[in-house]
């Protein structure tokens, strides 16, 4: 018996508290409203405090209290983890309160629920590159802000997918063993952007496409496919001479030096 008043007592309080969070949000007392919603905030419960911002919003709209409430209830959608509705809040008090102390603040959160937003460098990269426009557009409006660290951070990870998104791209013909479409792509790869953080694997790939290319080439045509890979590893020794690829190229260096009839590749090492 005592075990069923026990839980009957624990729904009654479940019940309660309920039934003191709904009438709080139907209530038009703003002071009341704002200081339970400033407690349900500081104690982590960031979706209650949402939904009291939420409702403090019209009650407080053009008064003093205006722009922390709708700061705070896009802080508490972003802490609840819920960032498109976060970033719809912060994107409209930008827009609204320019002038206002959190401003710096929301328009950061605004990057930051962008960011997140984004997808894995297999998939769509489109929002990567409006978040990474973003991104810069705030880093050169404020020098010295002291969310740039975290700013460069996010650029950093979001380049470096559309890095691997675009030399995947030039591998994946490399692996339907399509030579000469893998070198055209790499190639463009780099011309594009010079920069990319797997230049190595590129002109790796770019080597051993020209490479299979000639080899798989009818013999009429091998000696100036040949020479072709020669450019390509003669290109990637002289930018990546300790590579972890360098022995492999340097193999296939040798063998097409005999090909070729140049003597067996001596000094290959110093190329």
């Amino acid at each position: 018996m005592k075990k069923y008043i026990v839980i009957a007592l624990a729904v009654l309080g479940i019940a309660a508290c309920q039934t003191q969070f709904d009438a709080l949000l139907s209530s038009n007392d703003v002071d009341a409203k704002y200081e339970a919603a400033m407690n349900y905030f500081n104690n982590r419960k960031y979706q209650k405090a949402g939904q009291l911002f939420e409702s403090l919003a019209i009650l407080t709209s053009g008064t003093a209290r205006d722009d922390t409430v709708q700061y705070y209830w896009g802080l508490s959608n972003y802490r609840f983890k819920d960032y498109i509705t976060a970033e719809a809040n912060f994107a409209r008090f930008v827009e609204n309160y320019p002038m206002s102390p959190f401003a710096r603040d929301a328009e950061f959160y605004r990057l930051d629920c962008l960011y997140r937003a984004t997808y894995r460098w297999e998939l769509d990269q489109t929002p990567t590159r409006a978040c990474m426009a973003a991104i810069n557009e705030y880093v050169r409006e404020h020098p010295g802000d002291n969310h740039l660290p975290a700013c460069e951070a996010m650029l950093s990870d979001l380049q470096e997918r559309l890095d691997r998104k675009d030399f995947e791209a030039g591998r994946q013909y490399y692996i339907m063993e399509d030579y000469k479409a893998s070198r055209v792509k790499l190639r463009n790869v780099l011309k594009a952007n010079s920069d990319n953080i797997y230049r190595e694997d590129i002109l790796y790939y770019t080597a051993m496409s020209s490479y299979n290319y000639a080899r798989l080439s009818v013999a009429a045509k091998q000696k100036e496919r040949y020479l072709t890979f020669i450019d390509d590893y003669l290109n990637f020794a002289g930018e990546y001479p300790e590579s972890k690829y360098k022995a492999e190229l340097d193999g296939l260096y040798r063998k097409v030096q005999g090909i070729l009839g140049r003597g067996g590749g001596t000094n290959v090492e110093n190329n």
